[in-house]
């Protein structure tokens, strides 16, 4: 950013005075060719009627001339027509010298030439001197006249000397608004670096607070939220483990309080025995049921590559799910309805996709009221086939709708573990449906029912 400065402040400065003053120089010797042409027409003006071309004695013109050659800081030489020096301000040449030049040949012809001497600091126009009569214009001499530009490189140079002064005094001024500019505006993202730092080092209990810029802001408020989001997952990371080890180790003290009972007792009635061993077979049951929800959602961690696609009639799938789940939800009074708007066949793998699925009606069935009802309905166009699963069941708080699809979480912990939940069903849920390029979204409102859209490619996109 400092370079940036820089070169958007210094460069056009620089290109600028360059250009500012070169086309002062143009000017002013466009300006000093216009002058020496009037002066020479004037001078013209004088000679031709008292004969001067011709007598060459004439004090007063001479006097003129000369006066002229000095004011200009140069050097006046008059040719007539037969290119004979009529007089030459320095002395050089005598009457009986020529001058021969294409500037004064080119004269001759009517044309005035003008050349810039860089090197020697001369300026130099040849004029033709026109005699006018009623017929024609006739050219009866030529005044080459030389013009120093010493006073105007003077001029340009001291001009140059007060543009660097400038120049570098708003260089200096452009580097220390950079340098404070840049500190300023990258101050507060050195804060955001540091706040990264240390929540790599697992510090996550700092937010930032950053005002000024909107778009600094907007990295804080995003930064912050980021926090937050990773609090949340880390603080259900820890309930999880808590949780899976408190569930995990909840059947086994089960099991051995009730094989210590049996033990204990002599001469136990078979009857008994009977009932202790189906306690003992469903919390064996619910111990399997966990355990395998853990290992299918290690298995769905995997990769894509591990996708069975296949060519699948979603709609005979879903009843076959329907027709399995109805005796669930016929225990609870729970009135099953599905609607399906046309056939619909989808690349997609059967068993992950019959998990997913049935996830999401189960929890509809477990989560519901008391007669309450769950309804089921497939549609699709041209690219996605759609699911849609509603109930009237006790809905999803809003503050926590955007963590129960993360592994483990339970929004009623004491109701999930009533109902067998281990909170994993919502995460299979989503990474099946993230595995076949789809998406699911949630809307609830608490008490009022839940429902769930999702929305999977017809064609698998690999």
């Amino acid at each position: 950013m400092l370079l940036v400065f820089i070169i958007v402040g210094v460069i056009p400065l620089y290109l600028f005075t360059h250009i500012l003053l070169n086309n002062y120089m143009e000017k002013a010797v466009s300006n000093r060719f216009n002058q020496m042409q009037n002066q020479i027409i004037m001078l013209s003006n004088q000679m031709l009627p008292t004969g001067y071309l011709t007598l060459a004695d004439v004090p007063e013109i001479d006097v003129e001339v000369n006066r002229v050659a000095e004011i200009y800081q140069g050097r006046i030489v008059v040719v007539n027509n037969n290119l004979n020096i009529v007089e030459d301000t320095y002395g050089l040449y005598d009457d009986n010298r020529y001058l021969v030049s294409k500037e004064v040949i080119q004269s001759f012809n009517g044309n005035s030439s003008r050349v810039h001497d860089k090197e020697n600091n001369y300026l130099i126009l040849t004029q033709p001197i026109t005699h006018t009569t009623e017929e024609q214009k006739v050219v009866v001499g030529a005044i080459v006249m030389n013009s120093s530009t010493r006073d105007m490189e003077s001029i340009i140079s001291g001009l140059e000397q007060r543009a660097v002064i400038f120049s570098l005094a708003l260089a200096i001024f452009i580097v220390i608004f950079a340098l404070y500019f840049s500190n300023r505006l990258t101050k507060p993202l050195t804060r955001v670096v540091n706040s990264i730092d240390r929540l790599t080092e697992g510090y996550m209990d700092e937010e930032v607070s950053i005002k000024g810029y909107y778009e600094i802001e907007k990295i804080s408020d995003s930064f912050n939220k980021m926090i937050n989001r990773m609090q949340k997952i880390e603080s259900t990371r820890q309930e999880f483990v808590s949780n899976v080890s408190h569930e995990l180790k909840t059947p086994i003290t089960s099991i051995k309080v009730l094989a210590d009972s049996l033990l204990m007792q002599e001469d136990t009635p078979v009857e008994l025995y009977r009932e202790f061993l189906v306690d003992i077979t469903e919390e064996i049951e619910r111990e399997n049921k966990i355990i395998n929800d853990l290992l299918s959602l290690v298995k769905l961690n995997k990769t894509a590559g591990d996708m069975n696609i296949s060519s699948i009639n979603i709609n005979e799938l879903l009843e076959q799910i329907l027709k399995r789940l109805r005796p669930i939800a016929k225990k609870q009074n729970i009135e099953m309805i599905y609607e399906s708007f046309r056939p619909v066949m989808a690349e997609v793998d059967e068993v992950k996709i019959s998990l997913a699925i049935s996830n999401l009606i189960e929890n509809a069935i477990k989560y519901n009221t008391p007669e309450g009802w769950v309804r089921v309905s497939l549609n699709a166009d041209h690219k996605y086939f759609f699911i849609k699963v509603s109930d009237s069941g006790i809905g999803i708080p809003e503050d926590v709708q955007d963590l129960i699809f993360e592994r483990f979480y339970r929004v009623d912990k004491a109701r999930s573990r009533e109902s067998g939940g281990t909170g994993l069903g919502l995460a299979i849920t989503r990474s099946v449906v993230q595995m076949h390029r789809g998406a699911i979204r949630v809307y609830s409102i608490e008490g009022e029912g839940t429902t769930f859209n999702v929305r999977i490619p017809l064609n698998y996109i690999v």
